[in-house]
């Protein structure tokens, strides 16, 4: 068995596979990171591990995972399953390293578009022959509602809401409709540029606010909350197998 470990710039995800497939998923915070691995490790008896953060984390909590089993931390030396012609990949995020690696295992010898709605927005592209060579990168839907009050000094600090209407009749409203048309006609403009560039696409939307998107793009797309997961499992089993 395997501890999969995806620290965020919000939250952590920590997940067990049994190498074939993820067979426990849950959601942490920084704190309870050190308690719930050593009740998996124990548990279900886990031999190896990977960590993958974006975030800052406490070095004394992954020394003593480390103590527990053989745990793989995800950076631009480790060994990947595909081609990565990144121009600068020492500054490539270990997150999307671990996405690509789940578009190489999930939908191998395709054209891939991962988007992972987070914190920011990031979109991905390997081709059939498995190589990768960058994407692009935005604020999120979070950031970019942050962003209107901070830089401003009347606009309000809003939590996300999709718009009922195109026209808001209210500073509130109109902020709703500003952000959220923003975040999905650009992510609709970026798919089809793709489609037109790339045969027989395929589009996975991942990240913390897949539940808000998937259902307004208008383009088909692959909802996949788990995916990083998927992928930093993928590259765990390349290194250790």
């Amino acid at each position: 068995m395997y501890l999969i470990i995806d620290v965020g710039n919000t939250r952590i995800k920590l997940a067990v596979s049994n190498g074939e497939e993820l067979i426990h998923n849950e959601i942490i915070t920084y704190s309870e990171l050190e308690k719930t691995a050593f009740f998996l490790i124990e548990k279900y008896q886990i031999s190896d591990g990977i960590i993958s953060s974006v975030a800052d984390i406490k070095k004394d909590v992954i020394f003593k995972i480390k103590n527990k089993i053989k745990l793989l931390t995800l950076n631009s030396k480790t060994k990947i399953p595909f081609k990565n012609k990144y121009s600068t990949p020492k500054t490539l995020g270990v997150d999307r390293i671990a996405l690509i690696a789940a578009a190489t295992k999930c939908y191998p010898h395709k054209n891939v578009l991962v988007i992972d709605a987070g914190t920011c927005i990031t979109y991905d592209f390997v081709n059939s022959i498995s190589e990768y060579y960058g994407g692009a990168i935005s604020p999120g839907l979070n950031m970019r509602y942050k962003s209107l009050n901070y830089f401003t000094k009347k606009l309000p600090k809003l939590e996300i809401k999709f718009p009922t209407k195109l026209i808001g009749d209210s500073t509130e409203e109109c902020i709703h409709v500003g952000v959220s048309m923003s975040v999905i006609n650009e992510i609709d403009s970026y798919i089809d540029l793709y489609k037109e560039k790339n045969k027989d696409l395929m589009v996975v939307l991942t990240g913390g606010d897949i539940n808000f998107l998937s259902n307004n793009l208008k383009n088909s797309i692959f909802a996949n909350p788990n995916f990083l997961l998927l992928g930093l499992n993928s590259i765990l089993l390349h290194n250790i197998l």
